[in-house]
C-alpha cells in the first residue's frame, strides 16, 4: 500500500514534466531558431551547431524595428488600460457583490452577456465612433475603452469580493467608516490576488495584442511592439528566421519575468490577506 503511493508519485511527476516541455517547446525552439546562424537555418537541426546572438544586435538596431520606442509605446498603453480597468471593474464588482439595488441581478447577467460578443461584430461600430469623434490615428481608443471595465474582470473580482467576510464592513461601519472607505481600506487590500490575476491577464492581452493597434495606429511612431514585429515581417520579406524569431524572444522576454513576479505575488496574496467565509 505505501510503496504503491511513490511508484504513483513519479509516474505523475513524470506526466507533469513531459506536459510541461509540450508547452514549452515552442518557446525552446524559438530561442533557437534566434541563436542558429544564417548559414545553418536551411539545415533542420532543433538546436544550433554554433550558436551566435548577431541576431539580437541586428534586430536592435534594425531602422525597420524601433525596440526601444515601441516597447515604450506598449508599456504606456499597459499602465493607462491598467489602471482604468483595475478602477473601474473592481467599483463594478464591489457593485454587484455588496450592494443591492433593483435590477443588480439582471444587470449582471447582461454584463456577463458581453463576453459573448466577439470583437470582430463591433469592431465596425466602434471604427466609426473612432472616427466621428477623431480618434484614429492615435492611441486613444486602445486605453480609452478599458477604464469602463471589462465582463471578465467584473465577474472575477466579484467572485472573489463575495467571499470576503461581510463582518468587516459592519464593524468598520459600526465605527463610522463610509461605504468607499471600506471598500479602499478592507475590500482592496484582502482582493491583492485577484486583483494580481486581473493585471496579469490584461496585461498580457495589451502586450500580444495585435488587432486594435492594426486598425486604429497610423504613423510608425505609435506602433507598439507586435504591431512593429508585423511591420517587420511585411515590409522585409527576406528578413532571416533567425532575426524574426529574436525580435520575438525580446517580445516575449518581458512578459516571462512579468509572470515569475505576478505569480510569486499571487502566492504571497493567498497566503497573508486571502480569506473565505
Amino acid at each position: 500500500m505505501h510503496s504503491a503511493r511513490p511508484i504513483r508519485n513519479v509516474v505523475l511527476y513524470v506526466a507533469l514534466v513531459a506536459i510541461a516541455g509540450m508547452f514549452a517547446l515552442p518557446l525552446i525552439w524559438m530561442v533557437a531558431v534566434s541563436l542558429t546562424p544564417p548559414t545553418e537555418l536551411a539545415t533542420v537541426t532543433f538546436l544550433p551547431q554554433h550558436p551566435q546572438f548577431d541576431a539580437y544586435g541586428d534586430v536592435l538596431h534594425s531602422e525597420s524595428f524601433d525596440f526601444l520606442l515601441y516597447a515604450r509605446n506598449t508599456l504606456i498603453l499597459v499602465v493607462l488600460s491598467l489602471f482604468g480597468t483595475l478602477a473601474c471593474s473592481s467599483i463594478a464588482a464591489y457593485g454587484f457583490s455588496r450592494i443591492s439595488f433593483p435590477g443588480r441581478d439582471l444587470l449582471f447577467g447582461v454584463c456577463l452577456a458581453t463576453m459573448m460578443i466577439p470583437f470582430p461584430v463591433v469592431m465596425v461600430p466602434q471604427y466609426m465612433l473612432f472616427k466621428q469623434i477623431g480618434w484614429i490615428g492615435t492611441t486613444l481608443p486602445l486605453w480609452v475603452p478599458a477604464s469602463f471595465g471589462h465582463a471578465f474582470n467584473i465577474f472575477l473580482l466579484r467572485q472573489f469580493f463575495m467571499g470576503i467576510p461581510r463582518d468587516l464592513e459592519e464593524s468598520a461601519m459600526i465605527d463610522g467608516c463610509s461605504r468607499w472607505a471600506c471598500f479602499v481600506k478592507i475590500i482592496l487590500p484582502l482582493a491583492t490576488p485577484a486583483l494580481t490575476v486581473v493585471a496579469l491577464f490584461h496585461t498580457l492581452a495589451i502586450w500580444n495584442d495585435l488587432v486594435a493597434p492594426l486598425i486604429y495606429l497610423v504613423h510608425k511612431e505609435q506602433f507598439t511592439l507586435s504591431l512593429g514585429l508585423q511591420f517587420l515581417q511585411s515590409r522585409s520579406g527576406n528578413t532571416p528566421w533567425n532575426q524574426m524569431m529574436a525580435a520575438a524572444t525580446l517580445i516575449v522576454l518581458p512578459v516571462l519575468v512579468l509572470f515569475v513576479i505576478a505569480q510569486r505575488a499571487f502566492i504571497r496574496g493567498i497566503a497573508t490577506t486571502g480569506l473565505k467565509e
